[in-house]
């Protein structure tokens, strides 16, 4: 059977109309570039913002147009907004489904004597999966999980990252990566690289342009399929960075991947603490492990003088992870240059490896790399996703 095509897919949504019931949804440019992989379509659908919910039957039209095309194993066809045109109404986050939605986890793994859950499926070559994660934005989560990543990397380990951020991707601006990624055998997708990094995200599919509109199940769905449909090779470790929170996206990763452990990021502020908390209690719940807390943002030394400023206070989150009993993994300090080699794509770690910060993020990364050795590896039959 041949393989499916653009060509096809785009002359088969020529057949679905749009919001005007007159003209399809690729005369009205409202289909974005498509991308096909192991006979799986990817595309999105340009909406207003506003419109999103009375628009859903136009999308699910969409995606049944496509399954029916002879070689397509499967259709993800997402609602977009153009983010400039919609700032005075912004585009709707997605429901997020209750944690015992129809996967059935509504009690957590093996809680007061329900049944245990199935096993997690693993990803092929990969040694241990560990999630960044913070309970609020602002923190720096992203920084700290693409530092963490060429922290281990430095310390010698094959590592890559995947951004688990559906709605607001950062790895492909944080380590200077653009175009897309591409199939191997029209099967695997093949993980963009930089740094030496092996990387994954939405932001590669998807414009920068658009806003995301997709609902819970959808989330899930792409990030398995970023997760197992990518030729990731031999690593030791995969960082996830995920989205702040504890909504669709963490519960998916918590219950359906093998993650060998948590990173929770935090500044050292009683509010972000109380943010982080959550997060802590999610991933317990799950039995996924804490391996420790990172405080970013822990101080400021200002750069003329050499003094140091607790601009958020100090020491919040050692005491929090001492109070709960989970490893503290080290101090980030706030310094202009995290930031702007952040913003140019050119992490610290990479740009000044001998620096302070760069050898603050190689201890952190020595310390989780400590205690995914006292975690043991958790396999599992493999499981075919649509």
């Amino acid at each position: 059977m041949s393989d499916v095509t653009k060509d096809q897919v785009i002359a088969k949504l020529k057949t679905v109309r749009g919001p005007d019931f007159e003209n399809s949804i690729v005369d009205l440019g409202m289909v974005s570039d498509v991308f096909i992989a192991d006979g799986k379509v990817y595309f999105s659908i340009t909406v207003p913002a506003e419109s999103a919910k009375d628009l859903e039957p136009m999308r699910q039209a969409a995606e049944r147009a496509v399954k029916d095309i002879p070689g397509v194993k499967g259709a993800m066809v997402a609602l977009t907004a153009d983010k400039k045109a919609a700032t005075s109404a912004p585009a709707a986050r997605p429901v997020a489904s209750a944690p015992g939605g129809h996967h059935g986890h509504a009690h957590g793994p093996g809680g007061h004597g329900g049944p245990r859950p199935p096993a997690k499926a693993g990803v092929p070559g990969v040694g241990a999966i560990i999630a960044v994660a913070s309970g609020k934005g602002g923190v720096g989560k992203s920084t700290t999980a693409v530092n963490l990543a060429l922290g281990l990397l430095a310390n010698g380990l094959r590592v890559g990252i995947l951004d688990a951020d559906i709605y607001g991707p950062s790895m492909p601006r944080l380590l200077k990566i653009s175009g897309k990624p591409q199939q191997i055998d029209g099967r695997m997708i093949r993980p963009m690289e930089n740094y030496g990094l092996k990387v994954m995200s939405m932001g590669f599919l998807v414009d920068e342009e658009t806003a995301m509109i997709w609902r819970g199940p959808m989330v899930q769905s792409a990030l398995l399929q970023m997760l197992r449909e990518v030729a990731w090779g031999e690593l030791d470790v995969l960082v996830v960075d995920m989205p702040p929170g504890t909504g669709d996206a963490q519960l998916t990763m918590a219950q359906q991947v093998p993650l060998a452990g948590a990173v929770i990021v935090s500044t050292p502020q009683d509010l972000a603490l109380i943010d982080a908390r959550k997060g802590l209690t999610m991933f317990r719940k799950v039995e996924v492990p804490v391996l420790g807390i990172v405080e970013n943002m822990s101080y400021f030394i200002a750069p003329d003088t050499g003094n140091r400023y607790d601009i958020f206070g100090h020491g919040g989150a050692k005491k929090e992870a001492e109070r709960i009993g989970v490893p503290f993994l080290g101090e980030v300090p706030l310094t202009m240059r995290i930031r702007e080699t952040s913003d140019d794509g050119t992490p610290v770690v990479v740009c000044e490896p001998d620096g302070v910060s760069a050898r603050i993020y190689r201890e952190i990364a020595a310390k989780v790399w400590d205690q995914l050795g006292a975690s043991p590896a958790r396999s599992a039959p493999a499981i075919v996703f649509e």
